[in-house]
């Protein structure tokens, strides 16, 4: 027996359906307990130090912002000021669904608390006015993965601790990826549109009257990514900080227009808690598995190997890409991440690729991962609110894949497009 067992072990309960948390845990106890004399307290250890860590913080900080923002009734405000400015073009409310996710992924850094907040509203009005429930289910689908790319963003809080980079850059360095994909999804929408192969009603013009009042009520929520970016791009506070500072915010903003109560509240603190609790026991259980796949050098075995059959990044790239998408496919976001960027973090580096830039490609292959059948948490999530079957949210995905693997092209091979931010405010 070798290493193997570890990945023999977390398999097999992965496949049983038992928690990933648990999963992870078990196949390093299992390797320690067969073929290393190590005491088994060690892995309680590494769960303890694995935590120990500053910009994990955000975490809870980013996800009770986004909490508060969805029942303080902010996303709604976003998504009627987004109707106002794009509800007439061909596509309607499809579009308006893409632009509202590009500006709530300023305030949430999580896929699943866009697509099960601002995506309840986006999916209700998209029915109300005729289009198809899987339609609907689809396009949020494909718009919440922005909000994990335009800060703030929970995993690349993970991904920046794992690899030592740091977390603002990650976050600069989203934004224009996030734009981009936001950008070839309206691109799909309008042709679908035009071509007539979906049913999109369109809306009169709004009034400059109407985009005004409109832009007043929004103007609280809409202000809220300003000052993140504005804090990241001055560097007067870190991501951490910045988090503290939005949850203030939200807070402020909701108890002010009367939307918030205590109540809410109350329970946008016991979802941020549980939210967090899952993410933070997948970390720590994820550490131990870490350290055994480093001490038995695989990292390394796995760099010779790939360079053994090329040395041309662009083909590693594309081959790193194809393993994170299969793997998405079968597993959970953040399970994924903590074992593959310890795996593949010393290939990056022996290419000489920039971590921030493969940061984004990784958090982009992952995210795309969770729209994709069998096991996309995504789909079940808009399945539930479209009250949709698993066929027909796939069959309405598939338009979709086209402009996120566009996007996973672009982000692969144009470094200076993920850079460009970062750099112009590093000089």
């Amino acid at each position: 027996m070798n290493v193997w067992i570890m990945f023999v072990v977390f398999a097999l309960l992965v496949l049983i359906e038992v928690p990933v948390a648990f999963a992870l845990a078990a196949g390093a106890v299992a390797w320690l307990i067969l073929e290393s004399p190590i005491p088994l307290t060690i892995v309680v250890q590494r769960m303890a130090s694995g935590l120990d860590s500053f910009p994990l913080l955000a975490i809870p900080l980013f996800v009770l912002a986004g909490s508060i923002m969805n029942r303080a009734g902010l996303a709604a405000r976003i998504f009627a000021f987004a109707l106002s400015l794009f509800g007439h073009i061909r596509g309607s409310l499809a579009h308006v669904n893409v632009a509202a996710s590009i500006v709530f992924a300023g305030m949430s850094g999580v896929a699943q608390a866009d697509a099960a907040g601002l995506g309840t509203v986006e999916i209700r009005a998209m029915r109300k006015a005729g289009f198809d429930p899987a339609f609907a289910a689809a396009v949020t689908a494909a718009s919440s993965i922005i909000g994990p790319i335009i800060p703030p963003s929970v995993i690349m809080v993970i991904y920046a601790v794992l690899a030592q980079v740091s977390v603002a850059h990650l976050f600069l360095a989203g934004i224009l990826p996030g734009l981009l994909m936001g950008g070839l999804l309206m691109g799909v929408i309008y042709w679908l549109a035009r071509t007539g192969r979906i049913v999109a009603p369109t809306r009169p013009r709004a009034s400059l009257r109407d985009v005004g009042c409109s832009f007043v009520q929004a103007l609280p929520a809409l202000l809220a990514p300003v000052i993140l970016i504005a804090g990241l791009l001055s560097g007067a506070a870190t991501p951490t900080e910045l988090g503290a500072v939005t949850v203030a915010y939200a807070m402020v903003v909701g108890f002010a227009q009367r939307e918030l109560t205590f109540k809410k509240l109350h329970l946008c603190l016991v979802e941020t808690g549980l939210t967090t609790g899952v993410l933070v026991f997948i970390i720590a259980a994820a550490v131990p598995f870490g350290w055994v796949v480093s001490v038995n050098n695989l990292p390394a075995a796995l760099t010779s190997t790939l360079l053994g059959l090329t040395d041309n990044p662009y083909l590693i790239l594309a081959m790193i890409n194809v393993i994170l998408l299969l793997a998405g496919l079968v597993m959970e976001t953040t399970a994924i991440l903590l074992i593959a960027v310890p795996a593949l973090l010393p290939l990056a580096m022996a290419l000489e690729i920039d971590l921030v830039h493969f940061g984004v490609i990784m958090v982009l292959n992952l995210l795309i991962g969770a729209t994709t059948p069998p096991f996309g948490v995504l789909l079940f999530i808009m399945m539930d609110i479209a009250k949709v079957s698993f066929a027909q949210m796939v069959r309405a995905m598939l338009p979709f894949y086209i402009p996120l693997f566009a996007a996973l092209l672009v982000v692969t091979f144009w470094a200076d497009l993920v850079l460009f931010i970062p750099r112009l405010v590093t000089g």
